[in-house]
């Protein structure tokens, strides 16, 4: 029965709700099989790097799930300097990477012009540039594609209204998506994804995640296992996702075959070598953390976050191993450059 469902999946790139559910409660392994093929076949072997920079852990939001959250006054917060910013681009295009992602809580000190500007200064390096700062008005999303952004990623968490809601205090969920529409619409690559393992989520939940990626034509999707911190109102939960959100992924890989995935470092951290099974899965992507190391542990969305080498050469090495090679491309949905 399995084996219709990817040949289906392999020929079509469809699945219905139905099928969805029916993998996922699966535990013949395939499917991870079959979405590394699919991978192979439509992204080739190349691994693309991308430097992530956290630059504020400042948050208006109070997601229950966040160790960033509003209410969580135990963090020590902080904020970098444009100049920091730039150091730490800096040092990631020396190390040989043409990919920033520049990553905050929804700070709102970091204003439309703010943004602008350092938009600006970073597109001066020969770099494609994400960003992931939260919900935004279009009017700042559409002057951040004006200023050189490339990327915007806005993971909707979770498509379950009801859970939306209740994970999500004063937040709307039309507004995301809106927010997320705006961003398709305005020519960004438009990146989402979903935590796996939520309380009260379901199986028929997730597959209404991986169908709504499809919907919108995500250019990338990632996936996070659910992992609870200690100060938010779901410290008490279990956190044993990592299969569960491998499925996702690799289900995701099936739908969407010529995106961009990353090995979360969630995956790993819940998982030792967690981000190579997840290569070996349909996932092409890493990044690397290049935030100083002052404040890089601050940044604690969830704890004992695991971080990647950000060596080139160590990278380099250990993905050697499973066959696999870096880009140094800048990676886009559309790169045709396999090799």
């Amino acid at each position: 029965m399995f084996f219709n469902f990817l040949e289906k999946a392999q020929k079509y790139n469809l699945l219905s709700k139905e099928e969805i559910i029916k993998l996922l409660d699966s535990k013949d392994n395939i499917l991870f099989k079959t979405a590394d093929e699919i991978r192979k076949k439509t992204k080739g072997d190349n691994i693309h790097l991308r430097a992530l920079i956290e630059f504020t852990n400042f948050c208006r939001c109070n997601c229950f799930y966040c160790g960033l959250r509003y209410d969580n006054h135990s963090i020590k917060r902080y904020r970098l300097t444009e100049d920091e910013i730039l150091s730490s681009v800096d040092n990631a295009m020396q190390s040989g990477f043409k990919t920033i992602v520049l990553q905050g809580g929804e700070d709102i000190y970091w204003s439309k012009e703010k943004v602008c500007n350092l938009i600006k200064e970073i597109k001066k390096y020969d770099v494609a540039l994400t960003l992931s700062i939260g919900e935004r008005l279009t009017e700042e999303y559409k002057a951040f594609r004006n200023s050189g952004a490339d990327r915007y990623l806005l993971r909707i968490e979770t498509t379950d209204k009801a859970l939306y809601k209740k994970l999500h205090p004063n937040m709307s969920f039309e507004n995301r998506l809106r927010c997320l529409k705006d961003l398709k619409k305005l020519d960004f690559e438009t990146g989402t994804g979903c935590l796996v393992g939520l309380p009260n989520q379901t199986i028929e939940s997730l597959a209404d995640d991986i169908l709504f990626f499809k919907e919108l034509n995500a250019d990338m999707v990632g996936i996070g296992p659910f992992i609870p911190h200690p100060n938010t109102p779901l410290a008490n939960e279990k956190k044993d996702n990592f299969d569960l959100a491998l499925r996702v992924m690799a289900i995701t890989r099936l739908l969407l075959p010529d995106i961009n995935i990353p090995a979360t470092t969630a995956m790993e951290t819940l998982r030792e070598n967690g981000q190579i099974i997840a290569l070996q899965s349909g996932a092409n992507v890493i990044m690397p953390n290049f935030t100083s190391h002052e404040h890089k542990n601050k940044y604690e969305i969830y704890p004992n976050k695991v971080y990647s080498n950000n060596c080139i050469n160590n990278i380099s090495e250990k993905i050697k191993r499973i066959g696999r090679k870096i880009s140094y491309s800048k990676g886009y949905r559309n790169d045709s450059t396999k090799q």
